[in-house]
């Protein structure tokens, strides 16, 4: 079912799953059609429509409409007959040429459909109204053009058909035969295929003829629709008039009839993917509701049909088969290199298929009409043994084909989906009949197959096939009807001869698989271990290994267990299987013997422990394959629906009865909420095991069954030894746990008897002996399974009486090995004696006695046993070979039926030759092995070897077991965890166990062992010592790896360290010594080869998006809703500059204010330093290195050579500096007016041009590299651009925006104090430095020196109005911070701390009176006065230089002698103070507003001096920062009476210096006092920066914005971005707002933020971040309910903010961090 947006919002859908997805080619919305959805579901419109008596429409207002578009109709009909030539003939652009002309006339048509149900109505009758038809489209006689119109439509329709009548017979036959050479006799095609197949053309050739016969405009419509292709107008035009009934019942039909037409037409297509998506769009409509789909059963034989025309289809691409007789195989299979498979062509038409199987009527249809499931079988025996494998023997490959996918996809699509279709319906007892049905004709087809490939007992070495779709069959609808219908097992199973047939391909596959993994088909390419992967994975593996492991189960379970053990032999380890040490094995090279033996042991226990069709309810299934998928790695929600299969359990909807997806996740796993890395890596939301499963349910057997790549058994393993050290349970290196099985249904019972054969025993036992032999090719794994088999069979007992009844009669040549078949009884049977074949150079030949236990001697192979020398004249041949005769002998006996015979066959001897390769002299001779062990023993000794402890079970053990802490731990708990069951299941093994026990005590070997036992002696203490080894390396490793860390990580600013080392007293000549991360040398920096710092710049206008709001702005989602930058800080400076220009002089204007809010250059390190000429070279390798790099070298760009972090510039290091440094920072008790006295001289002299050195040209350069970071028009403000002054601005703006920066990042305060993580990172002081020499070129003329104004009273020039020359900007409006930069940086270096706290003592005079002035502006006029006078009253007191009141009294007089300062906006001003201003307020105000100032001076005074920060309260931070800065003693006041004017210290008399501040703004006679007032209110405090505020739910940003038009080029752009910053809407790519060949989306980052752009793609809900040149995908902030992200919005999942990470990539954002943090980046060409 499918809304349309508009509909899906309108309803009410909560706790509905829903899934939203961008249709390309159109759809229908099945709101309002009652047979799809039930009415409350309706959205609000249809539910209007159902609920009430809609009036008719009045008959005439529809007559004009019913008169005139029959012939509107006719008239594109014409068109589309006129511009139609065949394919052949034709373009591709033919066909669209002539669809773009009737493109408006289409679209009339559908703004028809869109009219309402009235229009629909009079549509419907006029395109099915036979009448009509006839007269108007043959053309009347008059009418030429009509007639010759007429003319080209037949020949199209003669055009259409198959084949003419005459050739169809031959083209039967030919048909078929494509690709097949040789004699006519290979010709022969089976007689039933060939039959079918003739039916099959016949009855296609009448459909079509049928189907051509058209007899209204719809019927003809829908030809040209199909002839054109399927048009997107065309179709949605059909699809609009759906919810007319009648046109539904008649269209439907119409489709039904042309359903062969559109089948030959997508098969000629070039456009098949197209055409098939929009043949689906139609169909599901029309098939999805069973009415209409039973209903076209019934009258258009739809099934017949759709069968007929697959196999039609499947038909053009026939070979013959080479499966198992190359030249006699009468089979034939599909070709997947097809164009048919491989690219899917068939998809529309078998999803058609699947579709309408899903209803029950029409499925049971299907199930009753038993010639059309023989057709069924034959099409699916198309698909039997294709793309077949041959083994490469000799050399590789040439070339390696690919198209195993199409094969695999093709079995799952074509036959598996409708096998599933079909089980639906077959699952109570009623529908037993069915099952019988297709279980008879899967075997009839099966048997005609076996016939075809000439297939009789053994299958051909070196080739395999996947594919076995009639074996799936079969073994499903087997499995259905056991555990459903209550069928019994015999009944459905064929006759021995057929089941044994049935089952060698699917063993076959199992054996191959092992040999895959072995590496033995390595010659074939990658693609076969591809396939080997893909018959696993999730989508395939339950439609493929699990029939076929079924198959087996079913096989072994309905005869002798014997037969599937000597079948093993396909997995080729027979030879191993010897006691002897050495053996030769003629089939496989001795590394892969190991992965062939673990394989087939894997195989033997995955047989009889999986339960999954053996048992298992559906609940459990689901349960087990999802702890299996979560125990080899944590999964996100998604990814756990895609990895479990789909049937028996459909993860949509609910079985009513059975446990939902959700309830068992939430039964078996965890949720993990997303995290984010430090790293950078965003985490989603992940599942992992509960700790109860890992205990109790984690089976290792499922997961080897599940795994695609080995690796993934490794992880689990690794994850459960994990949690079973976290939780203390076992310490060491686990065996994969043991799990209890589910119990067996009844029917499979005789699957238990494979655990108690004498076979299999004899088989556990040599494994067992060879492994304490320690021979070669034995591993622990052999170990682990061998011993999962052993307590599988003592789980798992035989019921003891039927024993008897049933003659073993295959057992009896094993007499004289073990006594019955029973697990338990054979276990502690004592073999003494065995005869092996062994080569002549095996160690035990050249023994004479039969030699006493031999630690050479090993397991089992060739192997024959006896417990009494009497039997030793009777042994036959070694045991293997009898393994092979057996299953020879067995397969006669079955054919020929002659029971008696078989069982006194006695095999010669000769046939032990056989698998000796031809040319080989027969080297094996005979020798006898003493043992004397039973399994049980051995399990003993195994213990021992395992414990490496002589006597580690002592005899009394098995009384003090706790058996709770068996079921995790190594080799020796699962050892003792059987022997302790075995025990508590037979009192006879407790007491030989209880024997061995006794008897096992340290022995006195003969020396023939020494050597041995010495070896083993060395081998542990070899161990222990690389053990050792290990450990002290690790821990070696560990503290340089710590000591690393400390030092990249901590690397302080140079002189913050040499702070540190000095102290006030000593004055060493110490100088700074760096280390170069090059060429690893430490020195210092010179003049001549000076150290730089390693550092990026970057622009930045984080900084001008600060606003006074400390919310977030919010992003709009309605067309009410903007954003304004009018209040940004960058805005703000811009106006204020602006406005100064217009008045004052423009020297003075570019020292008054700083720039750098937008566009500023950010300098950051890592701490790390490199000689600059080191530099260079490597800048030059890696010039020339070829490597594709993520930065370009061309423009500078390196990642730093120690930490790889991204750096673009290396920024010198003063030389020296630790040689003032004692007289730097020594107290002074100069008074003020001395110390501004020296500060004036410090700056009158002249900067000094420094000599020309390596270190001078070095900063010119990094000057040069700061002004390219940014654009030109950040740089430019003057009037005169390329003036120093510029320049100057420039400069000291730079030094500006890092301190600003720095103290946002520090959290806006330095209430926290230390060296932030930003500081420890910190270059603000060699910045300085080269700032500071490029500044003190420029030398500010005394005249116009801020200086003078600051510190002394000027003698008031009267002329100064009547200049030409504009004033200079009043020092009331001059921005303090600046000035402190501008003096700092233009005297010399390095300035003395007492100079520096002077200058700021100056600056905060100015900053104070300028926070009065300020505040006197937002008084009402009524207040100035109050407050004007009562601090009159205390300019007399003693200290009134040091009270706002009388200073604030001051300034207000002042400000008032120009009228008009004050009179602008009394209004205003009555708004904004409705409170009354008491004291406390207006000091806290001026606190508030010299608090940046004092910040900024503190932070300078810190990287200048390396002074600590100490950490306060906020409320402390105003005192705090004056005590710091030497503003206030420290000792004397308690904090809370410092107060802002406690802090002043004036140089001359206040009143007197205020004055003259003040007159500089009231002289302003030209300018308005509006203007005047704006300069004066300033306000520096700001917010911190913030990225807009983003709704919660994503699809409220989706809905509004995917189809907004652009605002440049007012079309709905194909990606739509959004600027997170300031809530610009772009066009991603868009050609159609480029400019100079740069897209919008990269113009936008470099006029919004300095080249730095975050993005937020709405299309795909991620976020991209643009940084200069380069972009990177950063992730989404929006993610699902489970913690997933959805990239492309692809699983249509509704999306929610995820609070955490939008914080994250706005802490990015702020710190400029983007660089460091994502690996991931690219050059976009200016192309997004």
């Amino acid at each position: 079912m499918s809304l349309c947006a508009e509909c899906f919002n309108n309803g009410d859908h909560t706790g509905h799953d829903f899934n939203m997805f961008r249709s390309q080619a159109g759809g229908a919305c099945d709101c309002g059609d009652g047979n799809v959805m039930r009415e409350s579901g309706f959205c609000r419109r249809h539910r209007l429509r159902t609920g009430e008596n809609i009036p008719s429409i009045p008959r005439d207002l529809l007559l004009m409409s019913e008169m005139v578009l029959p012939r509107f109709i006719l008239c594109i009909i014409q068109y589309l007959r006129d511009g139609y030539i065949e394919p052949d003939t034709s373009t591709e652009r033919d066909l669209q040429k002539v669809l773009q002309q009737l493109e408006p006339q289409i679209s009339f048509l559908e703004e028809l459909t869109k009219m309402g149900g009235a229009m629909r109505t009079v549509l419907t009758k006029i395109l099915t109204n036979q009448q009509t038809f006839k007269e108007l489209s043959m053309g009347q006689e008059e009418n030429l053009y009509a007639k010759k119109n007429y003319d080209k439509y037949l020949s199209a329709l003669k055009n259409s058909g198959l084949v003419s009548v005459e050739e169809k017979a031959q083209g039967a036959t030919a048909d078929v035969n494509v690709g097949a050479e040789g004699g006519a006799g290979a010709m022969v095609l089976l007689g039933k295929i060939t039959v079918t197949l003739n039916r099959t053309h016949i009855f296609i050739n009448h459909l079509i003829i049928e189907s051509l016969k058209h007899k209204c405009f719809l019927e003809e419509l829908l030809f040209w629709t199909i002839k054109y292709e399927f048009p997107q107008k065309m179709v949605t035009f059909l699809l609009n008039m759906l919810p007319d009934q009648d046109y539904k019942i008649t269209f439907t039909k119409t489709f039904v009839q042309h359903y062969v037409f559109i089948m030959k037409t997508l098969m000629k297509s070039h456009e098949s993917d197209t055409m098939s998506n929009r043949i689906v769009h139609i169909s599901v409509q029309l098939f999805s509701n069973e009415e209409l789909a039973r209903h076209v059963t019934e009258e258009c034989q739809l099934l017949d049909i759709m069968v007929t025309v697959l196999l039609y289809m499947m038909e053009s691409c026939l070979i013959k088969s080479e499966l198992q007789d190359e030249e006699n195989s009468r089979h034939v299979v599909v070709n997947c290199s097809e164009a048919l498979l491989k690219n899917n062509t068939y998809w529309p038409l078998v999803s058609d298929f699947i579709n309408i199987l899903s209803h029950q009527s029409v499925a049971k249809k299907f199930l009753e009409d038993h010639s059309l499931l023989m057709l069924w079988m034959s099409f699916v025996s198309f698909f039997q043994g294709m793309n077949l494998n041959k083994r490469e023997l000799n050399e590789h490959v040439e070339f390696e084909s690919q198209t195993y996918y199409a094969a695999f996809a093709a079995e799952l699509e074509a036959c598996a989906q409708p096998m599933w279709g079909l089980l639906t319906h077959c699952k109570v007892k009623e529908t037993q009949e069915y099952t019988k049905t297709v279980v008879r004709y899967c075997l009839e087809t099966l048997q005609i197959w076996f016939d075809a490939i000439g297939f009789i007992d053994e299958p051909a070495p070196n080739q395999v096939t996947f594919h076995l779709p009639l074996h799936r069959y079969y073994a499903m609808f087997l499995s259905k009807a056991i555990k459903c219908q209550g069928l019994d097992l015999d009944s459905l199973l064929p006759d021995q001869e057929m089941l044994m047939k049935i089952m060698v391909h699917p063993l076959q596959i199992q054996a191959c698989l092992s040999e895959i993994h072995s590496n033995m088909w390595v010659r074939n390419g990658l693609q076969i271990k591809g396939q080997a992967m893909t018959y696993v994975q999730s989508h395939f593996c339950n439609s493929m290994i699990d029939p076929d492991i079924y198959l087996l189960q079913v096989r072994t379970a309905g005869s002798h267990a014997k037969l599937i053990l000597s079948s093993s032999f396909l997995f080729k380890v027979v030879d191993l299987l010897t006691m002897a040490s050495q053996h030769q094995n003629a089939v496989l090279d001795s590394e892969q013997e190991r992965p062939m033996l673990e394989g087939a042991l894997t195989f033997l226990v995955i047989l009889t422990s999986l339960r999954i069709h053996l048992g298992m309810t559906d609940d459990e299934i689901l349960r087990a394959e999802m702890v299996s998928q979560l125990c080899m790695n944590d999964r996100t929600h998604s990814a756990l629906l895609d990895l479990i299969p789909e049937n028996p359990n459909p993860k949509s909807g609910i079985v009513p009865g059975s446990c939902s997806f959700e309830e068992m996740l939430s039964a078996v796993a965890d949720f993990k909420a997303p995290v984010f890395e430090p790293g950078g890596s965003m985490q989603q939301g992940m599942y992992t095991p509960k700790a109860e499963v890992w205990e109790k349910e984690f089976d290792p057997i499922m997961v080897v069954l599940r795994t695609v790549y080995r690796r993934d058994v490794q992880s689990a393993m690794d994850r459960y030894s994990a949690f079973l050290k976290q939780s203390g349970i076992h310490t060491g290196n686990p065996w994969p746990p043991y799990k209890e099985r589910t119990p067996l249904h009844p029917c499979y019972k005789g699957l238990i008897k494979l655990l108690h054969c004498k076979t299999l025993h004899i088989v556990i036992f040599t494994l067992l002996y060879k492994i304490w032999m320690d021979h070669q090719n034995m591993s622990e794994h052999v170990l682990c399974m061998v011993l999962y088999l052993i307590e599988l069979g003592l789980d798992n007992q035989v019921q003891e009486n039927k024993e008897d009844e049933e003659p073993c009669i295959e057992e009896h040549c094993h007499d004289s090995w073990f006594p019955g078949t029973n697990l338990l009884s054979n276990l502690h049977h004592v073999i003494n004696f065995v005869r092996v074949r062994v080569p002549e150079t095996a160690p035990e030949v050249k023994r004479e006695a039969p030699p006493s236990t031999s630690t050479e001697a090993s397991s089992y192979g060739q192997v024959k046993g006896s417990s009494a020398k009497g039997v030793l004249q009777n042994l036959r041949e070694a045991q293997v070979f009898s393994l092979v005769a057996e299953r020879r002998r067995k397969f006669q006996e079955i054919i020929n039926r002659s029971n008696t015979e078989a069982t006194q066959v006695v095999r010669p001897k000769s046939s032990s030759t056989r698998w000796v390769p031809p040319g080989t002299p027969p080297q094996l001779v005979t020798e006898i092995l003493e043992i004397r062990e039973s399994m049980l023993s051995l399990l003993i000794k195994l213990h021992q070897k395992l414990s490496s402890k002589q006597n580690s079970l002592s005899a009394s053990w098995l009384e003090d077991m706790d058996t709770s802490r068996h079921a995790h731990g190594d080799g020796i708990t699962a050892i003792e965890r059987i022997l302790t069951k075995a025990a508590t299941r037979s009192c006879q093994i407790k007491r030989s166990i209880q024997d061995i026990c006794g008897k096992v005590c340290p022995p006195v070997p003969p020396k023939k062992n020494s050597p041995t036992d010495k070896k083993a002696m060395d081998k542990e203490e070899r161990r222990q010592r690389a053990r050792e080894r290990q450990q002290k390396l690790l821990a070696e490793f560990a503290s340089r790896q710590k000591s690393f860390m400390e030092t990249a990580m901590d690397v302080e600013s140079p002189d913050t360290e040499a702070a540190m080392d000095l102290g006030a007293s000593e004055v060493m000549e110490s100088e700074v010594l760096y280390d170069c991360v090059i060429c690893g040398q430490s020195g210092p920096s010179t003049e001549d080869r000076p150290t730089g710092l390693v550092v990026l710049l970057q622009a930045s206008s984080v900084l001008g998006h600060r606003c006074k709001n400390k919310e977030a702005k919010n992003l709009p989602t309605t067309d009410e809703e903007h954003i304004y930058p009018a209040d940004t800080c960058g805005v703000a400076h811009d106006v204020r500059l602006t406005l100064m220009q217009r008045f004052f002089k423009d020297s003075s204007c570019l020292q008054s204010v700083s720039i750098g809010w937008d566009g500023g250059v950010y300098v950051q390190t890592c701490g790390h330093t490199l000689h600059i000429d080191c530099h260079k070279s490597y800048m030059e390798s890696l010039r020339n290195d070829q490597v594709l790099q993520g930065f370009s070298v061309d423009k500078g760009e390196f990642t730093c050579p120690l930490c790889r972090q991204f750096a673009n510039s290396v920024l010198p290091c003063r030389p020296g500096r630790g040689t003032e440094a004692g007289a730097w920072h020594t107290p002074t008790n100069k008074k003020t007016c001395v110390l501004v006295k020296e500060v004036e001289d410090l700056q009158e002299k002249l900067g000094l041009f420094p000599t020309e050195s390596n270190l001078s040209k070095e900063m010119e350069l990094v000057i040069k590299d700061i002004k390219n970071t940014t654009q030109k028009k950040y740089m430019d403000y003057g009037k005169n651009p390329g003036s120093p002054d510029n320049d100057f601005l420039f400069m000291y703006s730079v030094a500006r925006t890092n301190l600003e920066l720095e103290l946002v990042h520090r959290g806006g305060n330095l209430c926290s104090g230390g060296a932030s993580a930003a500081a420890k990172r910190s270059c603000l002081n060699q910045l300085f430095h080269v700032l500071a020499m490029h500044m003190r070129l420029y030398s500010i003329d005394s005249a116009y020196n801020p200086w003078t104004k600051l510190t002394q009273i000027v003698a008031h020039n009267m002329n100064i109005s009547f200049d030409e020359e504009r004033p200079e900007v009043p020092m009331l409006f001059r921005d303090v911070p600046s000035l402190l930069i501008i003096f700092v940086l233009t005297m010399p270096q390095p300035l003395r701390k007492e100079h520096f706290t002077c200058v700021v003592k100056m600056l905060y005079n100015l900053q104070l009176t300028q926070a009065l002035a300020a505040l006197s502006a937002r008084f009402s006029p009524e207040e100035r006065q109050a407050w004007s006078t009562s601090g009159a009253l205390k300019k007399n007191a003693v200290n009134a230089e040091k009270s706002f009141e009388a200073l604030l009294s001051h300034v207000i007089s002042e400000l008032s002698k120009d009228k008009s300062v004050y009179k602008v906006n009394v209004e205003e001003t009555l708004m904004l103070s409705s409170s009354v201003w008491s004291p406390q307020s207006i000091e806290f105000s001026l606190q508030q507003f010299c608090l940046p100032f004092l910040r900024l001076s503190c932070l300078l005074q810190h990287h200048l001096y390396g002074d600590n920060l100490t950490g306060c309260l906020e409320e402390e931070e105003f005192s705090s920062l004056a005590v710091c800065l030497g503003l206030i003693p420290s000792a004397p006041q308690p904090s809370n009476t410092v107060n802002s004017a406690s802090c002043l210290e004036w140089a001359v008399n206040a009143f007197d210096l205020v004055t003259q501040w003040c007159a500089e703004v009231t002289g302003l006679s030209q300018m308005q006092a509006e203007q005047s007032l704006t300069l004066l209110v300033q306000d520096p405090q700001w917010a911190a920066p913030r990225l807009l505020q983003l709704p919660d739910n994503y699809n409220i940003i989706f809905q509004y914005y995917h189809r907004k038009a652009c605002t440049a080029c007012k079309k709905v752009p194909k990606d739509p971005a959004l600027c997170l910053v300031c809530g610009a809407f772009v066009c991603l790519k868009g050609p159609c707002c480029k400019q100079q060949g740069i897209c919008e989306c990269v113009l936008h980052s470099q006029h919004c933020g300095a080249a730095t752009g975050i993005f937020l793609l709405i299309n795909a809900s991620v976020i991209i971040i643009i940084r200069g040149h380069r972009f990177c995908l950063w992730g989404s902030v929006y993610l699902d309910a489970h913690g997933e992200e959805d990239r492309d919005l692809r699983r249509g999942k509704p999306l929610f903010l995820c609070e955490e990470r939008y914080r994250v990539l706005e802490q990015q954002w702020v710190s400029h961090t983007f660089d460091h943090i994502n690996k991931r980046w690219g050059p976009h060409y200016n192309g997004l």
